[in-house]
């Protein structure tokens, strides 16, 4: 499957970035994800180009929850990748090897634009199911039989930039 190319230092931004950066929430967990992320939002997002999609925003904009205006103007505010044919493909792909849980939509989905798209970096806080690094070899050998670049699938801590 051929894709189309970003430039470089593109990064994916999953819901759990968005959700983190709105939290209202105040065990030491959660206050730590919103701390780390609104750190990262103000001190690097300026230095990577950034991506969400609709999928992100269809998220965000279900149920009702503190900071949800805020967290679905930050998504809009950026270039959204269009969930293509190919993309939904991927996902099912993903979910059929077991790589991801049984929804093709969520993080298969998010995976899958991420993949397509050839984005650097996928930021997200979920480490279960995205930033797990147990999965991280058997998503390099389907994007690889799929003809794509897996993204560095990073956590906001992880992702700073020198320059």
């Amino acid at each position: 499957m051929a894709s189309p190319i970003l430039s470089s230092k593109t990064v994916y931004l999953e819901t759990t970035i968005f959700s983190s950066y709105v939290s209202q929430r105040e065990d030491v967990a959660s206050l730590y994800r919103s701390d780390i992320t609104r750190q990262w939002w103000a001190m690097q997002s300026q230095a990577f180009e950034l991506r969400t999609s609709e999928a992100v925003l269809s998220e965000l904009r279900a149920g009702s929850y503190p900071g949800q205006q805020e967290a679905v103007e930050l998504a809009e505010s950026l270039e959204s990748l269009q969930i293509t044919d190919e993309v939904l493909s991927i996902s099912e792909l993903y979910v059929r090897h077991r790589l991801m849980p049984e929804s093709t939509t969520g993080d298969a989905l998010h995976l899958a634009v991420a993949s397509f798209y050839e984005v650097d970096f996928l930021l997200t806080w979920n480490i279960r199911h995205l930033a797990n690094p147990n999965k991280l070899e058997h998503l390099g050998v389907i994007d690889r039989r799929l003809g794509l670049l897996p993204p560095s699938i990073v956590t906001p801590e992880s992702l700073w930039s020198e320059d």
